[in-house]
């Protein structure tokens, strides 16, 4: 066997194409599909754990989806409306991003999907604090 000397470049779109021609082209996640998986899964109350630390008592409140457009989402959280809420699948999981603010000030939050639960982060700028929590679909 004769090995070639090619870039690459070269070589990843020929394997798009052989790829394509057996009909595995369509592997990876397209946008549509992200958002679908995100809309049908995100929309809803979730539970969520926002016990200070491990060893803590459970804290629950509610994290409340009520609607996806595209990549965006709204909703409530911690009592609080949703500002900014995004949604990424790009990566092969779930992840979201969004804004809330009471009267210390803004707080960021992120979170990944993994297996039914939201694990996620909570940053407040005003309170000078990182928070983990973790969420369940109700």
């Amino acid at each position: 066997m004769k090995l070639l000397n090619i870039s690459t470049v070269q070589f990843a779109l020929s394997l798009s194409v052989l790829l394509a021609s057996l009909g595995l082209g369509a592997c990876a996640t397209t946008q549509s599909s992200s958002t679908e998986v995100a809309e049908d899964f995100l929309v809803g109350t979730w539970r969520v754990d926002l016990r200070p630390t491990p060893d803590a008592e459970p804290y629950f409140k509610e994290f409340v989806v009520t609607s996806v457009q595209g990549n965006s989402f709204s909703g409530r959280f911690y009592d609080s409306p949703i500002s900014k809420g995004r949604i990424n699948a790009d990566w092969g999981k779930l992840r979201i991003a969004f804004m809330t603010a009471d009267e210390s000030g803004p707080y960021h939050h992120s979170a990944i999907l993994e297996g039914n639960k939201l694990e996620g982060l909570s940053n407040s700028t005003g309170r000078n604090f990182l928070a983990y929590w973790s969420a369940v679909k109700q």
